[in-house]
């Protein structure tokens, strides 16, 4: 069995590469303390090793910090994935069924507004392929509704804008 803090930051591993979406600190902390895995601040630490490490990547959304697996993150997971018993595995597929978190698949589009220092908007979309972003493109719009339908437009036209892309870089 693995150290204490040295599963935790597997178990976090596991949960962000099962995960479509990043999962915000709060699920994270919900999913530790519910189980009584382990203290708040002792998360708090694993996850900003992983941080450090980069085997995770932090982002704030909407003052909400997220984390999504990168891939030095998912290849260190396939190393020592065995390390997590198959307890704590049904675990966090329990979790992530019980509380609605999408699954990864082979790719998923992704888009967020925020507004900017200047007073106009940002819109930050992605592409992920099992959580890991594989482009990402920001647009300045100049108010909330632009935004706003750009992200709703993302995830349905995502393939043909790539496709776009890709002949125009090619040419």
């Amino acid at each position: 069995m693995a150290e204490p803090l040295t599963l935790y930051k597997l178990m976090i591993l596991s949960m962000l590469e099962q995960s479509e979406t990043p999962l915000t600190n709060t699920s994270l902390a919900d999913f530790f303390l519910g189980k009584e895995y382990t203290t708040y601040f002792t998360l708090q630490e694993a996850l900003h090793e992983l941080n450090d490490a980069q085997f995770i990547q932090q982002e704030t959304l909407h003052n909400n910090v997220q984390y999504s697996i990168t891939p030095v993150g998912s290849e260190s997971l396939c190393f020592f994935e065995n390390k997590i018993n198959e307890e704590i595995q049904a675990d966090i597929s329990q979790y992530i069924a019980e509380n609605k978190i999408p699954l990864a698949t082979a790719t998923s589009a992704v888009a967020d507004y925020y507004m900017t220092p200047e007073k106009k908007y940002a819109v930050h979309c992605q592409i992920r392929e099992k959580g890991v972003p594989q482009l990402e493109l920001t647009l300045k719009v100049k108010n909330k509704e632009q935004a706003e339908v750009i992200c709703a437009n993302w995830k349905s036209q995502t393939d043909d804008i790539y496709m776009l892309l890709i002949d125009h870089l090619l040419k």
